[in-house]
């Protein structure tokens, strides 16, 4: 059962109202460290990506920075973060790629993006949105179970409902968007006890167990 179009609507202007500004909860410096933040954060908290990079970020923050490491001197800076091994080499060639490809420069196109080292769909759109305030969903967790929960924009898989969320989703919502839903996932509609009594768009919602107090 999809939603009705005047409902998403409403929803939206309810979360804008809840998040006008929403901002990613990871720390960084500019646009480069915000595309290694993303990168970490993949199978992590934000909690604990922002507290391995808070001392990296102050030393390290360009392209040549991380060059210079090399691919061992990175893995010791980030051992703490899961997958680390993996992201370490991610971090070394992209930084390699972006220093002789893009002039040290972020890129501020999906493909470009894409085609790094390590950055998949999600992470290219957390930077789009992010850094270049570009109108793009980054379908994480939360808002693959709240866009299916709701029936805002359901689907079997993230592309699913990332595809069926720019159908449904207001224009001049979108860009915070991503934010919104995300924010409402992790401090509302909870996986395995959603907070219904306190959600401001309960009403709206066709989840069909819903708590109660």
């Amino acid at each position: 059962m999809s939603m009705e179009r005047e409902n998403i609507n409403l929803i939206f202007s309810i979360l804008q109202k809840q998040y006008p500004n929403p901002k990613t909860s990871l720390k960084y410096r500019n646009k480069f460290t915000l595309l290694l933040a993303v990168l970490l954060s993949a199978q992590c908290t934000d909690k604990n990506v922002n507290n391995v990079t808070k001392e990296i970020f102050k030393q390290y923050y360009k392209p040549n920075d991380f060059i210079k490491l090399g691919i061992l001197k990175i893995k010791k800076l980030i051992k703490s973060i899961g997958l680390y091994n993996t992201k370490a080499k991610n971090i070394f060639y992209l930084s390699k790629q972006i220093s002789l490809k893009y002039k040290g420069k972020v890129p501020n196109t999906f493909d470009a993006l894409y085609e790094l080292p390590g950055v998949g769909r999600k992470t290219a759109n957390v930077v789009l949105n992010e850094a270049f305030q570009k109108p793009t969903i980054a379908v994480d967790t939360h808002i693959f179970r709240v866009a299916n929960r709701t029936q805002i924009a359901s689907g079997k898989n993230p592309d699913e409902v990332e595809r069926n969320l720019h159908k449904v989703i207001p224009k001049k919502y979108i860009r915070k968007a991503h934010h919104q839903l995300l924010f409402h996932g992790r401090y509302t509609c909870k996986a395995r006890r959603p907070l219904c009594n306190e959600c401001a768009i309960n009403k709206f919602c066709k989840f069909n167990n819903k708590t109660t107090l």
